[in-house]
This record gives structure tokens, sequence and C-alpha cells, in this order.
């Protein structure tokens, strides 16, 4: 069922809280038939899905040729459908290397890094067209893009100064944010980044999404985020 009623920050939230969904494209080899595939995809400062992908891979090939495609992100449940899932649509778009939604991809994947390094391999975005948004059972609801779009704000140019200031200068917090999250404190705990609704961490192998309470748009409304969060895991 549709409902006139705006999902737009919980969809991009949904979105920002996994890191794989299912692409799909118009296969050039069979005449447009949908074509999906995994990859790996992190939200950038416009709540774009970035993308990093060989040109030798079918679904590259497919967007050349047709730059209309969709992601599919859910919940991990026992039941995938009665879990929450968006299906964002949208149109590719090739974005350099030097640009920070590739640096955000690779501190979320320092992996890839390997990858860029061979040289056949190329970032895209995907600029919303559309959301599908499946909160559970009963509750679905089309978003358009301008209700998906995150508020405009400044964090895209800040958010590696942010980063490098928090791991250097604030490990311990961070550390006590997971601890106030997880109810454990594996060590060492380190930020990977930061956008208008939230941060990541990462501890090991382990990430750990949490949200703010309020969307923030700059470094000031981020510390304020972060120093609240602080005084709520000493008196927790």
């Amino acid at each position: 069922m549709d409902r006139a009623v705006s999902r737009g920050p919980q969809a991009r939230r949904h979105l920002a809280s996994r890191h794989d969904g299912v692409l799909s494209t118009l296969s050039a080899r069979y005449g447009g038939h949908p074509f999906g595939s995994l990859v790996p995809y992190v939200l950038d400062h416009e709540a774009r899905p970035v993308i990093l992908v060989s040109r030798l891979a079918e679904h590259t090939r497919n967007i050349a040729a047709d730059a209309r495609v969709s992601l599919l992100a859910r919940d991990e449940t026992p039941d995938p459908q009665a879990g929450a899932r968006v299906t964002l649509l949208g149109n590719a778009t090739p974005i350099e290397v030097s640009t920070p939604a590739a640096a955000r991809y690779l501190r979320f994947f320092p992996a890839a890094k390997d990858l860029v390094a061979l040289g056949d391999f190329s970032f895209f975005a995907i600029a919303p067209v559309a959301v599908r948004f499946i909160e559970g059972f009963g509750s679905i609801h089309w978003v358009p893009a301008a209700d998906y779009a995150p508020p405009s704000n400044s964090l895209a140019q800040a958010e590696a100064d942010i980063v490098g200031h928090m791991d250097s200068d604030h490990a311990r917090n961070l550390q006590d944010y997971w601890r106030q999250a997880r109810g454990d404190a594996p060590s060492p705990v380190e930020l990977l980044g930061v956008d208008c609704d939230g941060f990541d961490l990462r501890a090991g192998s382990d990430r750990l999404r949490i949200d703010f309470e309020h969307p923030v748009t700059d470094t000031s409304e981020a510390r304020a985020a972060f120093v609240a969060l602080a005084r709520s895991t000493r008196t927790a």
C-alpha cells in the first residue's frame, strides 16, 4: 500500500546503516533485462550511494550503456519480509577519486585502496530519482528524492578533520559510545565517518552505526552532538 506520508529521513538513515546491497542495472548483453549484483556502498553527504566498480564487471558495462539503476538494501533478519528495506532508484554518474565522496568510501572500505591502485576501478555515485521504503508489513511508502535528500550541510569538506581529531584526541569517548550502544568495550575504536544523521565506528572488523538525536549541518553542531553523547555515556 502507498501512503502520502514522507519517510525521507527514516529511509536515508536506513540506507546509511547498511553497507552493501543489490545493484540492479539494465543488461546491455540481454536487451535491457534487469541484472542484479551485490555491491558494497557508502552514502556521501548528499545521501547518494557511492560504489566502486571494475570496468570489466557486467554492471559497469550496463551503466555505460544506460545509467538508470536501483539499489536495494535491507535489514538482516531471519524473516527478510519482516524487516525494513529500501530501494533507491537513480542515475549512476562517475566521480573522481580525488573527491570527498571517494575518500569517504576508502575510509569505510580501506582494502579498496588496492583496487583503486590497479587503475581499472572507478567510483560512481547514484543520484536519487525516487525511493521505495518498506518499514514493515503494511507500512510502505514512495519517497520523492527531495524528501529523501539531507539538509544542506558543510560536512563533506570537514569530515576528514573531524575524524582525525576524534581518533587522536577523543579515543576514550569513541569507546564509551560503543559501550553504551553495544554493552562491550573493544579497543581501539575508531571513527570512520560522520554525516548529518550520525556517525560510524569500527572496532576490528566490526562496525557500529549511531544516529544523532537531531541532524547536524556543520562542524560546531557535530561537536555539540558528540559532547552531548559523551555526557550521556557518563550518566548512563
